[in-house]
């Protein structure tokens, strides 16, 4: 269900999308689409879960045996996020998920959200404690801080990608990348 309402989603638009037609493009019933989710944002929400989950899956391939360079590490892990984050979503549904998560802050859909992204930001705290472990990145700065000044750093890129159609891709991996380089010329030994 969630693959056909994401072809949908791109196809006519989120807000054009209905239940009903999303139903059909899955070959269920209205029924059974509201049986898994009572609302389009449930959905939206199991798509951005659904691509969340195989991202924090690859990452933790990344972590298990991180590249010894710290900036290739980092790279590795946050360019897999990038990669991945318009195989399910669109740029209009990603804006569609964050504004939805802003507006309602308390629903289900805003908590899974946050929560999601906790989940992200706990995979880059844990490759900062990783690569200090391995005497790549000094001791005494805590991975924990570090990891989630990196994470806000590319969650709030991310959001500048996704607000503006032209920008590529390969234009936000490539200012990350700047940006990461800094922080780490701080912290390499």
């Amino acid at each position: 269900m969630q693959e056909a309402a994401a072809r949908l989603f791109r196809e006519v638009g989120y807000g054009a999308a209905r239940m009903e037609d999303i139903a059909a493009a899955a070959d269920v019933s209205v029924g059974t689409l509201y049986n898994y989710f009572e609302t389009k944002g449930d959905l939206l929400l199991a798509i951005v879960s659904m691509e969340v989950e195989e991202v924090l899956a690859a990452g933790a391939a990344v972590l298990a045996t991180p590249p010894a360079d710290p900036a290739e590490a980092l790279e590795m892990l946050i360019g897999g996020y990038y990669d991945h984050s318009l195989v399910y979503l669109s740029k209009a549904m990603w804006r569609t998920a964050m504004a939805l998560s802003i507006e309602s802050p308390d629903t289900p859909f805003s908590q899974r959200y946050t929560a999601l992204d906790a989940m992200l930001t706990d995979q880059v705290c844990a490759m900062v404690a990783a690569l200090q472990r391995r005497g790549r990145l000094k001791d005494g700065v805590p991975a924990r801080l570090v990891g989630e000044v990196l994470f806000n750093n590319l969650n709030q890129m991310f959001m500048e990608f996704v607000k503006a159609e032209p920008i590529a891709m390969e234009t936000l991996r490539a200012s990350v990348r700047r940006q990461t380089a800094l922080v780490l010329g701080l912290l390499v030994p």
